[in-house]
């Protein structure tokens, strides 16, 4: 009897310690603007992340792969491919308001086996979440896919926009995602999920690519635009750049000024987010914002349906996302691995999302 009396306090120590790690996680910098805003959660909150490496243990022989492999450089072990999933959950049903977002986007899968242990073998499962993903061109093999709760969404459409380019051979990267589906308020949603090419080679050397992504998509839209130019339109993605960017404002065509908005133009939400100082991944010590929402105007001016506002955008930047940053200054993302040593933690972007309400 004392045995289990012990047990039990140890049992009960552990469960309050986590509590209250929850409770007091948050850090006053954060994503370089101060705690995460308290937001009342909408009738719809669609979220993205950037997953970082979300590999299964297998050695693929048709992409660069080999460092997340039980002998690999990273010494990629099933133990922590099962804790990577554990971490996504919990940050997805964190992001979600304590529930299940209705639509997530993600980025930096392998394949869709990853996804299906996401979806399928965590607590993600009473979710009831369906799947859009195919095997892209990408070069290491991660994929952008998109999961949505099919008691809130119906699938119409799917489709997988490739980027190539006839000059830039070397250039394999990953497709834009699209989906058209209908919510259960009766809207039909046009949805883009990308992630750009990075700037590994240095921004302006890697820039035309991402010009290259932005008429990809920006032809997209506008065929959406021809068919409806009142559709209701929500792009997300990492897209290795920040809202000023020329690749958004000039490529894609994102506009920042909320007050004169047009149905068939394209808003950039999280444009204020930069501006209070917010980021989601931290390069050299600054915060840069390359997870974004961009919506058609149609949204912000919706009478009826479902509708967004200039400050639906969030980055949640949680506490338990963040460790201290002892090259910088403050607090950066909780990544998987610092170099080649194992932490255990998340991603080293933030997640974003976005509120959509009823009228």
């Amino acid at each position: 009897m004392p045995g289990y009396n012990l047990r039990f306090l140890i049992f009960a120590l552990f469960a309050l310690s986590i509590f209250a790690f929850f409770l007091t996680a948050n850090h006053t910098e954060a994503s370089g603007g101060g705690l995460s805003d308290e937001k009342v959660r909408g009738d719809y909150r669609i979220m993205f992340y950037n997953v970082e490496n979300l590999f299964d243990i297998h050695n693929d022989p048709e992409r660069e792969d080999d460092e997340f492999t039980p002998g690999g450089e990273r010494r990629w072990t099933w133990f922590r491919f099962r804790e990577k999933l554990a971490n996504i959950y919990r940050v997805i049903v964190a992001a979600g308001g304590w529930q299940a977002p209705e639509i997530v986007g993600l980025c930096e899968v392998e394949n869709r086996y990853v996804l299906e242990e996401l979806t399928g073998t965590t607590p993600l499962s009473k979710a009831g979440y369906e799947i859009v993903h195919r095997d892209s061109r990408d070069r290491r093999g991660i994929d952008v896919a998109l999961l949505y709760r099919s008691d809130r969404f119906s699938l119409i459409r799917e489709k997988f926009l490739e980027i190539s380019s006839p000059v830039d051979t070397f250039l394999k990267t990953r497709d834009i995602v699209y989906v058209k589906g209908v919510t259960v308020c009766l809207d039909t949603l046009h949805l883009f999920v990308n992630h750009w090419p990075s700037r590994w080679r240095g921004r302006a050397f890697t820039e035309p690519a991402r010009f290259l992504a932005a008429s990809v998509l920006k032809s997209a839209v506008d065929s959406v635009f021809a068919t409806n130019a009142e559709a209701k339109i929500i792009i997300m993605g990492d897209f290795n750049d920040e809202p000023a960017d020329a690749s958004l404002r000039v490529g894609l065509g994102t506009e920042t000024d909320f007050a004169d908005t047009h149905p068939n133009r394209l808003y950039n939400l999280s444009a204020p987010l930069k501006l209070a100082g917010k980021g989601t991944i931290k390069f050299r010590g600054r915060w840069q914002l390359f997870d974004q929402f961009i919506v058609s105007g149609t949204l912000l001016m919706a009478e009826r349906g479902l509708a967004a506002r200039k400050n639906s955008a969030s980055v949640f930047d949680a506490g338990f996302l963040l460790v201290r940053d002892e090259v910088y200054y403050g607090y950066k993302p909780f990544r998987t691995y610092e170099g080649y040593r194992y932490t255990g933690g998340y991603s080293d972007h933030l997640p974003v999302y976005i509120d959509l309400w009823g009228k």
